[in-house]
């Protein structure tokens, strides 16, 4: 098992902008904290979110990139990776796997970071499909495809992108996790950083932040951590 002090660079793989920050961005503050290089790999552009602010379908990608571009400054993170994938229509397939093969072997992390593949029906919300599709084809290129040079030869052959064996996997949303990241110094780098998506936070904004902490605060009883301290959790998994 990979202690912190022994990882050096984090891939993050969600769905949507903003999944990162509801999910890991205590976490990631507090890992950037540390010197961990940490990085951001997007499926889509989240173009299918927030109908009911008025705002053009055609304009939402590009204010959604920008909204997740600041959110992940305010938590230490500048290098974000788009793979441009329809939003409300992810499926884990070949192209999927593939895409996030490559940003792997580009970042070469020491851990990825990802959403559950499989659904928690007391937590809807975070069992979007376009989440589990992600979380199962992030896990495929984890296991076996980014580390195997048969598995998308063209990687290799016309890119150049040696393959990567990613150690571990850190699953997000899963109902007994058993790591947890004590966020009580970073909770309000967290919230600020769910601020910066103006366009699906509406009038939310203060529930937000409350709501955030009621979560940060039950995960820090359930990590352990004397009352008051708030955490994030994520069930490990073994991968080399």
């Amino acid at each position: 098992m990979l202690d912190d002090f022994d990882v050096s660079r984090i891939l993050v793989v969600t769905a949507h902008p903003d999944d990162v920050d509801f999910g890991a961005a205590g976490s990631v503050a507090t890992w950037t904290d540390r010197g961990i290089e940490v990085s951001y790999c997007v499926v889509t552009d989240g173009d299918a979110g927030g109908a009911d602010t008025g705002i053009l379908r055609a304009d939402m990608p590009r204010i959604r990139r920008k909204e997740q571009t600041a959110a992940a400054a305010v938590v230490g993170v500048t290098d974000l990776h788009w793979l441009g994938f329809p939003d409300g229509a992810v499926v884990a397939d070949l192209a999927l796997r593939k895409a996030i093969s490559r940003v792997i072997r580009i970042v070469k992390p020491d851990r990825v970071v990802c959403q559950s593949p499989d659904r928690l029906l007391t937590r809807i919300y975070a069992s979007h499909p376009d989440h589990l599709a992600s979380g199962e084809a992030a896990i495929c290129a984890v296991y076996p495809d980014a580390r195997n040079a048969w598995s998308f030869p063209e990687l290799l052959d016309d890119e150049g992108l040696e393959p990567h064996t990613v150690p571990e996997l850190w699953l997000m949303a899963r109902e007994h996790p058993d790591r947890f990241v004590d966020t009580t110094d970073a909770i309000g780098r967290k919230i600020e950083a769910l601020h910066c998506h103006e366009s699906q936070m509406g009038d939310r904004g203060e529930a937000i932040g409350d709501m955030m902490r009621t979560w940060s605060a039950a995960m820090g009883i359930t990590a352990g951590l004397p009352e008051g301290r708030c955490a994030e959790g994520f069930q490990r998994i073994a991968t080399a």
